[in-house]
């Protein structure tokens, strides 16, 4: 797996339901240009504010839709490492090619815990896709090199590919060069171009929501080495993916897709609504990219 992977909102009705025509609708524009899969019931997806009942759902839902057309990751995070265990049996018996799995929030394990619950996961669901999800802001918590490697070496056909949000150039360029056969995937899409030069396959994004199409055209252009091209396409999408960016994901990007007429811009609290000038920021942005009249 490498590309441009779409980690897709969950929109949401006005009574605060999922809203599953939505839903169609946002994985049709991602099938529509062709990206190279997505991830459901990640961070973007609100998958925090998910009941376990409706990640069930929203996983099986998703999965029904794509049909096979492209991998489908399942968000399967939890703080809890049977949680975290029982969710990814599910997600594999509802069609899921694989899940996405962050570092335990908020309880911060050693790197030894850290060992303990993936190698957990690896033993319970063997031979099932994980995706390494290192995201410290959000967990507080780093998966070390040496703590990946060690997991990558005990169980080699289960974690296959990494995302890094880490915003650590020398981390990531040290794991690149020690697990050169592990897809190594950006968790942040203005990295995208700079952790491709360093040897990523892609990037697991989020302002390919908005502009999935610029997203696979960069991934393609890095990987056959046309970075004159690859820039280009980095500098045009800098404007909407700052404007992704103004406040907490998804909060803007739900609302970029409103402007897209795919969703409406809701969000689960504790989550607020956008901001009026944040708004108008993505709506600038998209209209200055083209994609919004």
């Amino acid at each position: 797996m490498q590309g441009a992977i779409t980690a897709i909102i969950t929109p949401f009705q006005a009574d605060g339901s999922v809203d599953y025509a939505a839903l169609d609708r946002v994985i049709d524009h991602q099938l529509k240009h062709d990206i190279d899969g997505i991830v459901v019931c990640g961070s973007t997806g609100e998958a925090i504010t998910l009941t376990p009942a409706e990640r069930q759902a929203v996983v099986g839902h998703a999965v029904k839709r794509v049909a096979r057309r492209k991998p489908v990751l399942a968000g399967t995070s939890a703080s809890s490492t049977a949680e975290t265990v029982d969710f990814t049996r599910k997600v594999r018996e509802l069609g899921a090619n694989g899940a996405l799995i962050a570092a335990p929030a908020y309880n911060r394990p050693q790197q030894e815990g850290l060992y303990l619950h993936f190698a957990a996961v690896a033993k319970a669901v063997p031979g099932f896709d994980i995706m390494l999800y290192n995201i410290p802001g959000r967990t507080a918590v780093n998966i070390a090199t040496e703590t990946i490697v060690r997991l990558v070496s005990d169980f080699p056909a289960s974690f296959t590919s990494y995302k890094d949000a880490t915003g650590n150039l020398k981390q990531a360029d040290e794991l690149l060069a020690i697990c050169p056969h592990m897809a190594f995937f950006s968790g942040d899409d203005a990295a995208t171009l700079p952790l491709g030069a360093l040897g990523a396959v892609g990037i697991v994004s989020v302002v390919s929501n908005l502009i999935p199409a610029d997203m696979v055209a960069l991934c393609r252009a890095i990987s056959s080495g046309d970075f004159a091209r690859a820039r280009a396409i980095h500098r045009k999408a800098l404007p909407v993916i700052d404007a992704c960016f103004t406040e907490s994901n998804p909060v803007p990007v739900k609302a970029g897709a409103a402007l897209l007429g795919l969703c409406l811009e809701n969000v689960r609290p504790p989550l607020a609504p956008i901001h009026a000038k944040n708004r108008q920021a993505m709506k600038s942005a998209l209209t200055a990219h083209g994609v919004l009249a």
